[in-house]
């Protein structure tokens, strides 16, 4: 990996063996983005690629040159208003109530590593050789605020990742209103939009368009990363696939309110803005303060779409994921929350437990309900002690009697919400998200903390502290069941309400940080509802996240598919749950239950004990079969064979580093009659190692599996025998390959 820099022709460019990105200065100053794509060889003068010309109805910022417009030039960080008329990264208001910036290079250092971002997560680095980092600094000479574009390149795979720090070196005050955390000018529009968007208990679902003159965006303004749309984007070749083509990646590391957009022009460039919602955003700047961005991270590559996802899942899963669990393979767990909701006593959690561990699961998870005077969702949030009705002996008992079993035991937690039914919520009832004079509106009985406030802060880490202290806890599910309304905080000055959301976010990031420094070992999992905020800023404080409350095993074929476009499998938590499906009320077998769920952190969100002997027995397989190959199913490298958007069967698969094991998942939703034959090309194996199948018994190599295809065929294709046990709708396999040794 290098960074250069050109003095004579005053270009960057950064490199390794995947990706190029080239940019100048140009003589007004500003920065010009020429190129991001393919590694391409380095020489000195690039400045061709910035293409100039005169069009009618344009403004120019020389009076003796029609040719130089703001307005076609594709830049790395630009402002609205001056000759340019699309969208800009930054927005300033200054105390005359111009809106007018004026950002030029002052400067640059390339340093080794990668710096960590004041109180946000963000991807990082353990050696100075994995990445290098550019810091460009820009400055508007009115306001004196400066600007210092952050560039990471790493050693391996085409990532860049970019931010920027704003430093107010001025006399006044200013206010960001607009801070985005990059800006991609790209040189045309032929790419196909994809974006992963649903609501609850349908999250992450692919959805695609053709770029159009004008403005797409995604976004939330809820305060939360949203179900609605995921803080991921991939512009696509129309012609790329999951095995080739181009495809640009961009992912935003930030759990709160987030837009990210393109703009076409009338002359088919485009413009890619990622980073803080800019509609719920304004940070009073004083002199001397610095404001961060957000980071985001770029990935591109010509091999397909597979290959996108796996550079971010190795990125995100090692580089992004940090702590005690960042590499170990996951607990199976049992959770109770659908088996008994409310409606539980000790003795019965440690019945549900003992059977769990019969069946050999390890670790036992007491959800919603343990606390305060919490007997419905109306009550109790806030007040997390235990309840001595339902728990006489509270939660360091109860710990102790699942640890006697040989589980270990974890606990939920709902820490950003309140309920007015509480004696915290008696204690400070201005401690909640409000507005003066309006009504407070309310979600599931509700109200959302203040946590753009230390003391708030404080007083729920010092509870949760507590009963971590005390109890034998191994893991923690963190939920947030709703979205923010009437944001405004009583302790923050009229001319600070636009900074609440974000600083909201900055106090869930700072209860995080200091929870997985006291507690190290403690796995926490993060949930909002089940995917109401999965993203990158979760995953850095907390390895996996619930994907969705929705745990049928057909609608997570498309949820966990649409997740995986981003996100390592690693991260994905996935439960075989009761039928009929408690979000659905379909049916499906207890196999395909569990086949979908491999494919993940793998538990149990069910009763063990209401099942038959002969479910039990299979349960008992099915974890030994988690077990011993849970390695490579959460931490190989993973491939989208068939899509359950495109048709009736999905297919999918994991490889081992080594490639000495293949793990495929194969699904059909609607059984068929006197079908077709049917194969499935396999990706990632070693076209020379022969593979036996566990299904068959049929060695192959791996071109063969690869370019052939591995026969998927069973008795619909055709007349089904009577002497066949037969298949069923929901119908799925496991197929396992491994090198035949001699």
């Amino acid at each position: 990996m290098y960074v250069i820099f050109h003095e004579n022709t005053r270009t960057f460019h950064l490199y390794n063996d995947d990706i190029s990105y080239i940019m100048t200065i140009m003589r007004n100053g500003h920065l010009g983005q020429l190129y991001f794509g393919k590694r391409i060889q380095d020489k000195e003068d690039f400045s061709y690629l910035l293409e100039t010309c005169e069009r009618p109805m344009t403004s120019y910022i020389y009076d003796n040159d029609r040719t130089f417009s703001l307005e076609h030039i594709r830049q790395e960080y630009p402002v609205f208003g001056t000759t340019d008329y699309r969208q800009g990264a930054v927005e300033i208001r200054q105390e005359n109530g111009s809106r007018i910036s004026d950002f030029t290079y002052r400067g640059h250092t390339v340093s080794e590593g990668k710096p960590l971002l004041a109180g946000l997560p963000a991807t990082y680095t353990e050696s100075g050789s994995e990445a290098l980092t550019l810091t460009v600094t820009l400055k508007d000479e009115v306001t004196g605020v400066q600007a210092n574009l952050l560039y990471t390149i790493f050693a391996k795979g085409g990532i860049l990742a970019r931010s920027v720090q704003f430093a107010n070196e001025g006399l006044r005050p200013v206010r960001l209103t607009r801070a985005m955390s990059l800006c991609l000018d790209l040189p045309d529009r032929d790419y196909v939009w994809q974006q992963l968007s649903g609501c609850w208990a349908r999250e992450c679902h692919i959805r695609n368009r053709t770029l159009e003159p004008g403005i797409v965006s995604i976004g939330s303004m809820r305060g939360n990363s949203s179900h609605e749309h995921n803080p991921f984007l991939v512009l696509k070749r129309a012609d790329t696939t999951e095995r080739c083509g181009e495809a640009i990646g961009i992912s935003l590391i930030y759990s709160g309110n987030f837009r990210i957009q393109a703009e076409v022009d009338a002359h088919d460039t485009l413009r890619v803005l990622a980073g803080i919602d800019p509609e719920t955003f304004e940070w009073k700047l004083e002199r001397g303060e610095t404001f961060q961005t957000p980071e985001a991270v770029m990935v591109y590559t010509d091999r397909g779409l597979n290959h996108m996802s796996q550079t971010f899942h190795k990125l995100y899963q090692k580089r992004l994921a940090k702590g005690y669990w960042r590499d170990k393979a996951r607990p199976i767990l049992n959770n109770n929350w659908e088996a008994t909701y409310f409606d539980f006593t000790e003795d019965r959690l440690i019945e549900i437990a003992s059977r769990a561990k019969e069946c050999g699961v390890e670790l036992f998870v007491l959800d919603d309900g343990w606390f305060g005077a919490r007997s419905s969702d109306k009550a109790g949030l806030g007040d997390w002690k235990a309840n001595r009705t339902r728990l006489p002996g509270g939660i360091a008992r109860l710990a102790d009697r699942v640890e006697g079993l040989g589980l270990k035991f974890g606990l939920w937690f709902e820490p950003e919400m309140v309920n007015k039914n509480s004696d915290f919520y008696r204690q400070h009832p201005d401690w909640i998200l409000s507005t003066p004079d309006r009504s407070q509106s309310h979600g599931r009985f509700q109200h959302v903390l203040d946590f753009s406030r230390k003391e708030v802060v404080d007083a729920i880490y010092e509870q949760m502290a507590a009963i971590l202290r005390e109890a034998k806890i191994s893991y923690i599910k963190w939920d947030m069941n709703r979205s923010i309304t009437e944001c405004y905080s009583s302790a923050w000055p009229a001319d600070r309400q636009g900074e609440i959301y974000h600083r909201y976010i900055l106090g869930v990031y700072d209860l995080y940080d200091r929870l997985t420094r006291e507690f190290p070992k403690v796995l926490f999992e993060s949930c909002s509802s089940g995917g109401g905020r999965f993203d990158p800023g979760m995953l850095y404080y907390a390895p996996q996240g619930w994907v969705s409350d929705n745990s049928d095993a057909v609608e997570r074929l498309k949820i966990q598919y649409g997740t995986s476009m981003c996100y390592p499998v690693s991260s994905m938590g996935t439960h075989v749950s009761v039928t009929p499906n408690h979000q659905v009320f379909r049916n499906t077998p207890l196999h395909t239950r569990a086949n979908v769920a491999y494919f993940g952190t793998f538990g149990y969100e069910l009763d063990l004990n209401k099942l038959t002997p002969e479910e039990n027995e299979d349960v008992t397989v099915q974890i030994a079969f988690m077990k011993k190959y849970r390695d490579v199913l959460q931490f190989g490298s993973f491939y989208r064979l068939m899509s359950p958007f495109e048709g009736n069967e999905t297919a999918w698969m994991v490889v081992s580093e080594d490639q000495e094991t293949a793990i495929v998942g194969w699904y059909r939703v609607l059984n068929c009659v006197n079908g077709r034959y049917t194969r499935l090309r396999l990706e990632g194996l070693n076209p020379a190692y022969c593979y036996r199948n566990s299904q068959s018994g049929v060695c192959c190599f791996g071109d063969e599996l690869m370019y052939a295809g591995m026969i998927t065929s069973d008795e619909t294709a055709g007349q089904v025998p009577p002497d066949v046990t037969p298949y069923t709708d929901f119908e799925s396999r496991i197929y396992v390959l491994e090198v035949a040794k001699p």
